[in-house]
């Protein structure tokens, strides 16, 4: 039986692989590849933010007036000569200040409080078939939270590289990078009785690094439309290794005036950790899963439905169990008033593959000891709408309900100290979070409200609501139930300002005493905060530009998660060049 499943996942890989060749292969048109833009999304970390990016856009060329030519007129065939001839017209200047100038290229430099660099550039050069280029950011801290007793500095930094090529009928990129970010489990308990000895030979620090390459293709008038290609290797200094492979293809066959499209993955993912909290040996993962999600579109003038459903294989290997599954995959779109009112509603189901990585996206202070899964969501079920109150004032809002099995859920250590034994790492002292998984069920409301008063000023709020119910744990720990933001935004013909109020809901965490089991261990209530952030710049010139950020504020010490206190009242200032080649 193992042999037969084996040779099924196989011929499933080497069956979507010969797909994927021979489309690409046989096609002779492609996609002009757009120019994107890459987010790395991070849950909320209340330090100073990214520096501001100028955006480019397109140089106007002057288009020339030409002479018209002499023509030659004709009346019953009798032939008489045209003795108009027109002059070349002249460019007409307009009054009002010069034209801004925008530059593609940027250098920016700062320095904070808590002795904080930061250097961010974005270099590149563009022909008519390709672009070439690179992104670099650091920043730092040198620490200095109130009442913390070992170090608390971080560091984060990143390069990503590219090169695309198009043209009328293709295009394709390639993209690396590397990002290494260095952290400590700060965390120790508030009030807590350490033997200095014991202190003065903590090592808490964390390095987590991530490797990555991918390349995308993209193509035209062929029914092979576009594919991906990930990998990754995320690894930390407690030997910690983990290495992904996903891959991803378009396929559509217009029928008429309707589509049918066919998406299809293959994602392959290998983990181990040296240690499990115990200091044991640690745990090893791997899993793979295949699958494909026909679709068909019925595309009309007022409205859009996605009939579809998404078919996988899945298997655990390290458990030697496989299965397959099936998900709903159906969206429907209708445009109830043009541009002022659509409604929304669908319901999907998936996969998720739980990683390293992505976890410690949630929570940076996660021991290199974790239990990984996936999470099965068979169904999220919601209904929506989007459009304007006004032609200044727009509106989104969105209810929804999920099932899930094996949700991930951020959970504290119990510390293997009582404050004079020593530790094997510096994550063991209740300083550090687990995953545990539960079958939880989501009732999310969301809402979002943005207001334009004028050309220079507007606001936006946005709102989010999550009632949770689990099935084994007694709460859904340090998810909050609601997170809401509120920001404003006023730019003049030299500078800028802005304003951002951060809140988030209380959460729950279990704290268990040094010996003792859960059982025994009481719920912790973890307040709500609210965070308060200003930034401003003024343009000196196109090219140079200053600005100053301010963050938290009020200075208040709030924790993120239990015993983590923010950085307070947090200042950083620096200058933007930009440039072109």
């Amino acid at each position: 039986m193992k042999n037969l499943t084996l040779n099924i996942r196989f011929a499933f890989f080497y069956a979507f692989v010969g797909i994927f060749c021979f489309s690409a292969q046989a096609q002779q048109k492609v996609d002009t590849l757009k120019t994107e833009e890459i987010r790395v999304v991070k849950p909320y970390t209340p330090t100073i933010s990214d520096a501001f990016k100028m955006q480019s856009v397109p140089n106007l060329n002057q288009t020339t007036i030409r002479p018209k030519p002499k023509v030659n007129y004709s009346i019953f065939s009798v032939p008489v000569a045209s003795t108009f001839t027109p002059s070349k017209g002249k460019v007409k200047q307009l009054g009002g200040t010069t034209k801004e100038q925008f530059y593609q290229n940027y250098i920016t430099a700062g320095f904070g409080n808590y002795g904080t660099p930061l250097l961010e550039a974005y270099i590149h050069s563009e022909t008519r078939s390709n672009d070439i280029g690179g992104f670099f950011r650091h920043q730092s801290s040198q620490g200095g939270i109130q009442d913390v007793i070992v170090d608390d500095n971080y560091a984060d930094t990143r390069i990503d590289l590219y090169y695309k090529e198009f043209d009328r009928d293709y295009s394709w990129q390639v993209n690396g990078g590397y990002e290494n970010n260095v952290l400590n489990y700060y965390g120790l308990p508030i009030g807590a009785d350490f033997d200095e000895a014991l202190i003065a030979d903590l090592d808490t620090k964390q390095v987590l690094n991530n490797a990555y390459l991918g390349g995308k293709f993209n193509m035209e008038d062929s029914f092979f439309k576009s594919g991906t290609l990930e990998l990754t290797n995320f690894f930390d200094t407690y030997s910690s290794n983990e290495f992904r492979i996903l891959t991803k293809g378009t396929f559509e066959f217009p029928i008429a005036t309707e589509l049918i499209s066919l998406n299809a993955l293959i994602d392959y993912y290998n983990g181990s950790f040296d240690k499990d909290y115990m200091n044991n040996n640690g745990p090893a993962h791997s899993f793979f899963t295949a699958g494909i999600t026909p679709n068909f579109t019925i595309l009309r003038d007022d409205f859009r439905i996605d009939l579809g459903v998404k078919l996988l294989f899945n298997s655990d290997l390290e458990r030697e169990e496989s299965d397959f599954k099936f998900y709903p995959n159906i969206t429907a779109s209708f445009n109830v008033v043009q541009d002022v009112l659509v409604l929304l509603a669908g319901v999907e189901g998936d996969i998720k593959q739980n990683t390293y990585n992505k976890l410690t996206q949630g929570n940076s202070f996660l021991s290199p000891t974790l239990d990984i899964r996936q999470t099965d969501m068979p169904y999220r079920a919601y209904f929506g709408a989007k459009g304007k109150f006004s032609s200044t004032m727009g509106f989104s809002f969105n209810v929804s309900y999920a099932d899930e099995k094996n949700k991930p859920l951020y959970k504290q250590n119990t510390t293997m100290t009582d404050g004079s034994l020593p530790v094997s790492f510096g994550y063991q002292l209740g300083n550090s979070f687990h995953v545990i998984y539960d079958d939880v069920t989501t009732l999310g409301l969301e809402g979002a409200l943005t207001l334009d008063v004028t050309q220079h000023l507007n606001f936006g709020l946005a709102l989010n609501y999550n009632n949770y119910s689990t099935s084994n744990e007694d709460e859904v720990w340090n998810l909050p139930s609601f997170t809401g933001t509120f920001q404003a935004d006023y730019t003049a013909e030299k500078w800028y300002a802005g304003a951002q109020l951060y809140l988030r809901g209380a959460t729950k965490e279990l704290l268990v005493p040094f010996g003792d089991i859960p059982e025994n261990g009481g719920v912790i209530t973890n307040d709500s905060f609210l965070d308060f952030n200003l930034k401003g710049g003024y343009n000196f010139t196109d090219q140079l530009a200053a600005f100053v950020k301010f963050n938290n504020i009020t200075g208040e010490n709030y924790e993120t998660f239990l015993y983590y206190q923010v950085q307070g009242f947090q200042a950083l200032a620096g200058v933007t060049y930009k440039f072109d080649f």
